[in-house]
């Protein structure tokens, strides 16, 4: 039971405690005593090794104070009755030579010892079981925080997982984006290339025109040319012969077909 309790308290005012060993590192045996004390409370920042856990239960022990280590320490040099008899004549040897004198301050010790003894006897149990609940409920609130972090920790891992994950993809959306980008420099290479030819082809398609103009032109002008020139070189009398020529040309023409018609 003073195992939990030295734990719950240990636990309730750890800081103070530090601060007061804080304040006595100057203040000689006393203080460097109190720090050592402290240091058993606290782990100190010097070392990383794990400090070992509280014992839940105290030790067995005998006559309700004498620890049972020391009567097994003393058993193979004193036998069994050594403890006994070594403690009862250490307290005869401290009375017979009056180092401890029995006064009034000794039965106030025993009465106080008394009302100790009945209390640990009669509300014992029940301070154990507060400090073990108060004990519990730390240690749920320590593990709930524990297992909490390790649960953000973990999403956080898988989250950095995924973002990797996503990460790997971008090299294949990064080639998709790099195709897409080459097919639409071939495209407009191509469209540009059709551009060209058909630029290319409609200055030729002029060219070819042009020569056809050219040469329609010249055989118009070829043919006004001869024209004008035989009908400038034909005379009057000429043109008047030949119009009488046409003329009877004309009158046999229509005799004849006459003539069929009758017949």
């Amino acid at each position: 039971m003073l195992s939990r309790l030295l734990c719950v308290s240990a636990q309730n005012f750890s800081y103070p405690a530090l601060f007061a060993a804080n304040a006595l590192k100057g203040s000689g045996h006393l203080g460097a005593g109190l720090i050592q004390a402290s240091r058993c409370l606290h782990t100190s920042s010097q070392t990383l090794a794990p400090v070992p856990p509280l014992p839940e239960t105290g030790g067995k022990v005998r006559l309700g104070f004498v620890p049972e280590e020391l009567f097994q320490f003393l058993y193979p040099k004193t036998g069994v009755t050594g403890p006994y008899m070594l403690g009862t004549g250490l307290l005869i040897y401290l009375l017979s030579k009056e180092i401890y004198i029995i006064n009034h301050e000794t039965i106030a010790g025993l009465s106080l010892l008394s009302v100790i003894v009945y209390g640990v006897k009669k509300y014992g149990k029940d301070v154990a079981a507060f400090a073990d609940r108060l004990n519990e409920e730390k240690l749920a609130a320590a593990h709930l925080a524990k297992d909490t972090a390790i649960t953000d920790v973990t999403e956080a891992i898988e989250e950095e997982k995924l973002e990797q994950w996503r990460t790997e993809g971008n090299s294949v959306q990064f080639d998709a984006k790099r195709n897409n980008v080459i097919m639409l420099l071939e495209t407009n290479y191509r469209e540009r290339l059709h551009m060209v030819t058909n630029e290319v082809k409609r200055r030729l398609d002029y060219q070819i025109a042009l020569q056809a103009l050219h040469s329609r032109l010249e055989k118009e002008h070829m043919v006004n040319w001869v024209e004008k020139s035989v009908v400038s070189s034909i005379s009057p009398q000429q043109e008047k012969e030949s119009i009488a020529k046409c003329i009877a040309d004309l009158k046999a023409l229509a005799k004849t077909t006459r003539a069929q018609a009758m017949a």
